[in-house]
């Protein structure tokens, strides 16, 4: 009969046991599946020579590295991709915090305006990219009809294939499609500040400027360097854009580098080499975001 008890008291701790790892075992299967098996299964095929229809025709070790560290074309891609990154990021936290701000003073409720903010997001990039090339385009584009009109050009000019236009016009495509995501973000941001503060420093004479300065910003400064961090993942992996805008020209000229893998993929069908170029890209990335990171952990221990 002392049994029973005993044999349900071991059972119980069993189950006490095993419901966390029955708790994660969803994420951890959906982790294997959709991250670590196709890391593994693209460093495999970085060091072999694949084609498309073809895959693992024969293990060639380093090569596709050595190969990728030697062309030129790709190491320009790197340098293309982060030198767009950094102003767009730049650029579009700046507008995007500036919008926020005035939301947060001229509207509180904003409902509105915010479902507004949303359109550009809810664009497919390929829409917007083929808004955009209509707007910019050579004949009868909005652009030139409003420069010729105004006086500024003579004749219509060719914005998307200018060595010197292209790539901002890129960048304005993509700002006008982002910024309101870091707007939305920000303003949400601001939502979440207490009043308290302000009300105090507005009491004790503070200027708006100066609550801005000391007070607002210091405060929002965490979600300001987090949004800013996932906003310059998101612009160093840009390929819509550059694929329907400009397909990469003139010439090489905004030849990011994943639109210079893709190429290579489904154009060369070099799959093995397209491998070894995304895991190079990937360790780029890793490094060129790691100053946001140690700013978004320094700003998270000082106003966190």
């Amino acid at each position: 009969m002392s049994t029973v008890p005993h044999r349900r008291s071991t059972l119980s701790a069993h189950t006490q046991r095993l419901t966390p790892w029955l708790l994660v075992a969803p994420l951890v299967v959906a982790l294997l599946a959709f991250a670590i098996y196709p890391l593994i299964y693209l460093i495999v095929l970085s060091g072999s020579r694949s084609l498309l229809g073809k895959p693992f025709q024969e293990w060639v070790g380093f090569t596709n590295f050595q190969a990728a560290f030697a062309d030129q074309t790709f190491l320009w891609s790197l340098v293309r991709s982060v030198g767009f990154a950094i102003p767009v990021t730049i650029i579009e936290v700046v507008l995007g915090l500036g919008i926020a701000v005035l939301l947060q003073q001229s509207v509180r409720g904003g409902h509105i305006i915010r479902t507004l903010l949303l359109l550009p997001l809810m664009t497919p990039p390929v829409m917007v990219a083929v808004a955009w090339k209509l707007i910019l385009s050579q004949v009868g584009g909005l652009l030139n009809s409003v420069l010729v009109k105004l006086g500024l050009i003579t004749k219509p000019i060719s914005v998307l294939g200018s060595s010197t236009w292209a790539f901002p016009s890129v960048a304005l495509a993509d700002a006008w499609q982002w910024t309101p995501f870091i707007t939305l973000l920000l303003f949400a941001a601001l939502q979440a500040q207490p009043d308290d503060v302000r009300q105090a420093a507005t009491i004790d004479g503070a200027s708006e400027w100066q609550i801005f300065r000391d007070i607002t910003l210091p405060m929002l400064m965490p979600a300001l360097v987090a949004v800013a961090l996932i906003r310059f993942i998101m612009a160093l992996k840009l390929f819509d854009l550059v694929y329907a805008l400009t397909a990469g020209g003139p010439g090489f000229d905004t030849t990011v580098a994943s639109f210079h893998i893709y190429r290579v993929a489904l154009e060369k069908f070099n799959v093995g080499y397209a491998a070894a170029l995304t895991l190079i890209f990937g360790v780029v990335v890793s490094l060129v975001t790691l100053p946001l990171v140690w700013l978004r952990d320094w700003s998270l221990r000082r106003w966190g």
